[in-house]
């Protein structure tokens, strides 16, 4: 009887003594992969030296080698863009005062709430961060917000939160990866920025808003 692997969309190639047709073997089994299923891959060389190619991690020893590409958008299923334009215009008071009250560039707050929320108060991230400015459970107990749902106490404490990263590390892109990626995450690349894709992505889009809502209207 055959036994059922953890992993049904995996691939296995054998080592031999020409790596040279082995690497492009992977490559063109990478390219269709990832062309056909739009997914990550990741590769993992047993002990007896043959290599696995999956979708997804394989336990120890697993290397992610190609990331997908994701559409350019980014947007969820059912994305309204005149909804998204009219709470944005919704908001923009309330996000200028609260900017000016903490003396932070309220062009640099539109960005951070247009690439976490695009303005949508009621938003909810899959690891549990709610509101404009996507606040967690711990960031909000840490600036006394009550309710991460109400938008004059999310922006309060997100920009408050944002404040302090700028100060701790002095950088906007180091400010907005700890946003992101949590301040450990920083500290321990030595203040640099993590090798994360997703928080690299997201540092590209906060700047390419920011420099949006600078332009004149």
């Amino acid at each position: 009887m055959k036994r059922k692997t953890q992993y049904p969309n995996r691939l296995a190639v054998q080592r031999n003594r020409c790596p040279g047709r082995v690497l492009i073997a992977l490559l063109l089994v990478l390219g269709l992969v990832a062309t056909a299923t739009q997914a990550d891959i990741w590769k993992r060389v047993d002990k007896r030296g043959i290599v696995h190619l999956s979708d997804r991690p394989m336990g120890p020893g697993s290397v992610l080698i190609l990331r997908s590409r994701k559409k350019a958008s980014g947007r969820q299923p059912g994305y309204n863009p005149r909804q998204a334009s009219a709470l944005r215009k919704r908001y923009t008071p309330l996000i200028d005062t609260t900017a000016d009250r903490y003396r932070m560039d309220k062009y640099l707050i539109h960005a951070v709430v247009q690439a976490e929320s695009d303005y949508n108060p009621r938003a909810v991230s899959s690891k549990g961060a709610v509101g404009l400015m996507q606040l967690m459970p711990a960031t909000a107990r840490r600036y006394g917000v009550t309710d991460r749902r109400d938008p004059a106490q999310n922006l309060s404490g997100g920009i408050r939160y944002l404040r302090d990263l700028m100060r701790q590390f002095r950088n906007v892109s180091l400010a907005l990866a700890a946003y992101n990626a949590g301040e450990s995450a920083v500290k321990k690349y030595g203040h640099q920025i993590p090798p994360y894709p997703e928080t690299r992505h997201y540092i590209r889009k906060v700047i390419r808003y920011y420099q949006q809502h600078r332009k004149p209207s």
